[in-house]
């Protein structure tokens, strides 16, 4: 479901960025209820609000509601069907393609630095091996990991960018345009002005 939300609100609608689906596909992975339904309801809230987000969340999840109760209804009988069992366990491979694709997505579009390419290489690691020897550790543990690693290191990391040199701003009065600029030459620093002709313009600068 994360790769056809991608697919349908993000490329073809372009409803959310790309950079919107991958947080919130974290935080709704983090939070209660399925992925796919806290992603649509992110998505219908963005849209239209707080009714934007009912008429996606239930137009996600009532299709579904009502196809599984049908199922269960002969359930017994259903999955003795020979061709409908082989049917459930393409699906299941069709779902870990799925997922995969989506994964795929995310990483192309992350930020190609160290730092998050670490945090990423280390998570998945610790999943494969929580996996392999069936550890009976939570992933929403791995998450809070990452993040307490993240900001630490957004809190002591140095702010990024050089020194300002230059500026330029503009307003459309109702006399006509205005521009203003400021550059440092040789340690001093130069203001323009361009004001409509029957304009004047004046400056006060502070003491000191």
């Amino acid at each position: 479901m994360i790769s056809l939300i991608e697919n349908s609100c993000v490329e073809k609608k372009g409803w959310i960025t790309h950079d919107e689906m991958m947080n919130v596909t974290v935080i709704a992975e983090s939070t209660p209820g399925p992925i796919a339904i806290n992603c649509a309801t992110f998505v219908g809230y963005r849209q239209k609000g707080l009714i934007g987000a009912v008429v996606a969340t239930v137009g996600m999840v009532f299709p579904s509601f009502c196809i599984i109760f049908l199922i269960s209804l002969l359930l017994d009988n259903f999955l003795e069907i020979a061709w409908i069992a082989n049917a459930f366990k393409g699906i299941k491979i069709a779902v870990g393609i799925l997922i995969l694709d989506a994964a795929i997505k995310m990483i192309k579009k992350m930020q190609k630095k160290p730092i998050p390419l670490t945090i990423m290489t280390c998570a998945f690691l610790a999943m494969l091996v929580i996996d392999i020897f069936a550890l009976h550790v939570s992933s929403i543990t791995l998450m809070l990991i990452a993040a307490v690693i993240s900001l630490t290191l957004f809190l002591i990391a140095p702010i990024p960018g050089g020194t300002l040199t230059h500026a330029d701003a503009s307003y459309n009065s109702t006399y006509g345009k205005v521009t203003s600029a400021w550059q440092i030459e040789n340690g001093r620093m130069l203001f323009t002005f361009e004001v409509p002709a029957n304009c004047t313009a004046e400056m006060i600068l502070p003491n000191g």
